[in-house]
């Protein structure tokens, strides 16, 4: 069974920067790629950024030059370095494979994105 536990998230002022964090239970982990994903209030959830088992990375045109994805394939670990944030980075954070599979959403962490 997959389990991924996503932390780090919290409150944080325009332009700071949190890292967030995703352990992954499982086999699976090294051979699939990974993304981080949020949503927004209101809205529905989008991808941010992918990564693929040999380190390929994609980002979300929002988050180019901010956000860096990052993986450990022997610590079962997917990372979200995120700078320079914005108001609108406000929402709750999520890892999964990619593609995303449904019965593996988490809790996500929620970043907060205010002065």
């Amino acid at each position: 069974q997959v389990q991924l536990v996503e932390s780090g998230g919290g409150l944080v002022q325009p332009g700071g920067s949190l890292t967030l964090s995703c352990v992954a239970s499982g086999n699976f982990f090294r051979f699939r790629s990974m993304g981080w994903y949020r949503q927004a209030p209101g809205k529905q959830r989008e991808s941010v950024a992918t990564i693929t088992f040999i380190g390929i990375t994609t980002y979300a045109d929002s988050v180019k030059g901010r956000f860096t994805i990052s993986r450990d394939n022997a610590k079962n670990t997917v990372d979200l370095q995120m700078n320079s944030l914005k108001p609108e980075d406000t929402a709750v954070y999520y890892c999964n494979t990619v593609p995303a599979v449904v019965g593996n959403w988490g809790q996500g962490t929620q970043v907060t994105v205010s002065s």
